[in-house]
């Protein structure tokens, strides 16, 4: 077997549009395609789809992820300003942004509760902290 790529990662929801206003809108992200009459769609953040599922739909019981999706952006201060300007709340912990001596990082998530982060790695991806 050969594993050739990754297809989406699937993020539960207890309100898809709800969910689908928020990945699409405030994050604007570009819609990809329904799942025809499920309320389940799909979001294209780059090289990753990113699945909206409404869990009861599915026969799951809501649990919100304990996986952070990492979203690419060029400049973390600056998205992090955007978003909050809409009316994301990021980590109340986080006053400013991380810098963990290669990349810059800022925690918040979506109405689930799902965790998310902007991210913008700076260093080469062969570096180290502090090296």
């Amino acid at each position: 077997m050969e594993i050739t790529g990754v297809d989406f990662i699937a993020i539960p929801t207890e309100d898809y549009e709800k969910a689908a206003a928020f990945y699409g809108e405030t994050l604007g992200l570009p819609f990809v395609k329904k799942w025809g009459s499920f309320p389940a769609g799909e979001f294209q953040a780059g090289n990753l789809t990113i699945a909206l599922m409404q869990s009861d739909a599915f026969g799951l019981t809501f649990a919100r992820s304990s996986t952070a999706v990492a979203l690419q952006v060029a400049d973390v201060e600056q998205a992090r300003a955007e978003l909050e300007g809409q009316g994301v709340t990021f980590r109340p912990d986080d006053a400013a942004t991380l810098d963990s001596g290669v990349c810059h990082q800022a925690f918040f998530a979506d109405p689930d509760g799902n965790p998310l982060v902007l991210h913008h790695r700076y260093a080469p991806k062969d570096a180290t902290p502090g090296g």
